[in-house]
């Protein structure tokens, strides 16, 4: 169950954050910038795994390494409140979705 539970979340917040990092983009510099996001995604896999791994080896808790990548989620949430992404979205010379649906 916990499982399905996190393929649900997982998944859903890799769909998401694509979406929004692809409005932050400006046109014709898709291909750099998505390269830029797949060699950072591809260079930091590993951490999750290690740092779960560390945590049970360290504490024999599998509760206390799922509270571990608990945290990395918490950080990116904190990040993600903190920036500014109507302005991302402007200074890459593209519309919020309202905007571009003429409700603005």
């Amino acid at each position: 169950m916990l499982a399905i539970l996190i393929a649900i979340v997982l998944g859903g917040s890799q769909a998401l954050s694509r979406s929004l990092f692809s409005q932050m983009i400006p046109r014709s510099r898709e291909a750099s910038f998505f390269g830029i996001y797949e060699i950072s995604e591809r260079g930091t896999s590993w951490i999750g795994p290690f740092v779960f791994a560390e945590v049970v080896a360290y504490t024999n808790s599998y509760r206390q390494a799922i509270f571990s990548l608990i945290v990395f989620f918490v950080i990116g949430t904190i990040i993600l409140m903190l920036t500014n992404t109507e302005r991302a979205i402007h200074d890459a010379g593209n519309l919020l979705p309202d905007e571009a649906a003429g409700k603005a």
